[in-house]
């Protein structure tokens, strides 16, 4: 299982994807979602609401 690189929470496959979705396709390292909207400036809830949205778009990261 990955962890995140910052914190070394251990990772779901939304954390995965939303790294891949929004740094880096082509990423072999992770941010969990709270690291991820720090890095980001965006608070977690919008990242989840859009982690939501491309979902629901169909987007294959988030399956």
């Amino acid at each position: 299982m990955s962890q995140c690189k910052n914190c070394g929470r251990t990772l779901t496959a939304d954390d995965i994807g939303a790294t891949r979705r929004f740094i880096n396709r082509g990423a072999t390292e992770f941010l969990c979602i709270p690291c991820l909207a720090k890095h980001l400036g965006v608070s977690e809830s919008f990242l989840r609401d859009k982690i939501e949205y491309f979902r629901r778009q169909g987007c294959t990261l988030f399956v």
